[in-house]
Order: C-alpha cells, then sequence, then structure tokens
C-alpha cells in the first residue's frame, strides 16, 4: 500500500476520511487518546484469545498424554474448583467429558474431543490472525495522527506563528523603550 504524503495523512476506516491536517490541536488530542485506548483494548483481547489458545493446547496435551491406556488405574486428581482437587481414577480412557462453553459438558469420544479442541484452536488463530491486522492498521494511524500532532504543535511554538510572533514583537519593544 502506497504511503500518503505527510501533509494529507487522514485516518481510513471510518465512515468518510478525515484529513488529519483540517484537524485543531485538541481534536488531534482526543483522537491520539480514543487509539490509545482502542489499542490497549485490542491488545488485552488478543492477549486473552492467546491465551484461551494456549488452554485449549493444553486440553489436546492432555488428551494424548493423560488418556493413555497406562493411567487407566493410577490415581489422579481431579479438580473441582480452580484451587481444590481431590484424588480419584480414570474410570474409562475412551471417553472424556467436555466443557463446550456456558457451563454445559458433553461426553465424546477421544478423537471427538481432540478434534473439537483442534477446531477451536484452528478458529482462535483465524482471529488472532484478523485481530493483528486490525491492530497493526490502528498503530499505523496512530503513528500518523502522531506525527500530524508533532508537526501542529512545532507550527504553534514557532516563532513565526502569529501569537508567538506578536508576544515576541511587543517583548522587544519593551526592552528597547527601557
Amino acid at each position: 500500500m502506497p504511503k500518503r504524503p505527510l501533509d494529507t495523512p487522514t485516518l481510513t476506516k471510518s465512515p468518510s476520511p478525515v484529513k488529519l491536517t483540517d484537524l485543531t490541536l485538541p481534536q488531534l488530542s482526543q483522537l491520539k487518546k480514543q487509539l490509545d485506548t482502542e489499542l490497549e483494548t485490542l491488545t488485552t483481547s488478543f492477549a486473552q484469545l492467546r491465551a484461551a489458545q494456549g488452554k485449549f493446547r493444553d486440553c489436546l496435551s492432555s488428551l494424548a498424554k493423560g488418556l493413555a491406556d497406562k493411567n487407566a488405574d493410577r490415581t489422579i486428581l481431579v479438580p473441582l474448583t480452580s484451587s481444590l482437587y481431590v484424588p480419584g481414577t480414570l474410570a474409562d480412557t475412551d471417553s472424556v467429558i467436555v466443557d463446550v462453553g456456558t457451563g454445559f459438558y458433553v461426553e465424546k469420544s477421544k478423537d471427538d474431543a481432540r478434534r473439537f479442541y483442534d477446531g477451536k484452536v484452528k478458529d482462535i488463530q483465524g482471529n488472532l490472525t484478523t485481530l493483528e491486522g486490525v491492530v497493526n492498521a490502528k498503530t499505523d494511524n496512530l503513528r500518523v495522527l502522531e506525527e500530524v500532532l508533532r508537526q501542529k504543535i512545532l507550527q504553534a511554538n514557532s516563532p513565526g506563528a502569529a501569537s508567538a510572533g506578536g508576544a515576541g514583537a511587543v517583548a522587544a519593544s519593551s526592552a528597547a523603550e527601557a
């Protein structure tokens, strides 16, 4: 995608493109705050999706290692809550109970459970890829916005600016009179 010259940057993906150079400093600052907030939210969502994907991968690992026939009579710890475990033994190594979401559990064969978790991992990977594109686009928009904001601040503070020039002229004439 070709880069736009810095004198006419716009933010896309809005109903109509906005020329950043036409915005005032307070508007640019507000837009920067909004983009910062959006980026923070998207980054948090990205991290949460990564964590969920890791949990599904852990489930796949448990299916592969924990349900081997050799573990049929071994004592295991069964989670009742996130911090409470009780000892138990595997009654059946051919089927498992799978949490399919919102508190619903379904009994599935090991192969069906593996396909279920593989599907979840792939779905989340697709979402992560999409989200990564959105985060990159927002980051690019933020960079352009920050550059325009810097240029506007420099213009406002430069000696050639109307307000700064007027104040400087008054100070110089006062010094000459003294």
